[in-house]
């Protein structure tokens, strides 16, 4: 058995309209297509960074509060 890091993947492939990652694992689609071909130090250094990317999907893009600007 190879010891690898597991992929971030928790099946819910959404790619975020404009943030281009995807809202389930926080990837991007680059690092997605190259996940099987990276280094165990290439994999750990964009699982560190996936919590600090969270913050990006929060921010709304509409609503009601985009509607009282106007």
């Amino acid at each position: 058995m190879r010891k690898e890091i597991d992929s971030p993947c928790v099946k819910t492939c959404v790619v975020h309209p404009t943030e281009r990652i995807c809202v389930g694992c926080l990837r991007t689609l680059d690092e997605i297509a190259r996940w099987s071909k990276m280094s165990p130090e290439e994999r750990a250094e964009i699982t560190a960074a996936l919590p600090d990317r969270a913050p990006r999907l929060r921010t709304r893009r509409g609503g009601r509060a985009a509607r009282l600007k106007d």
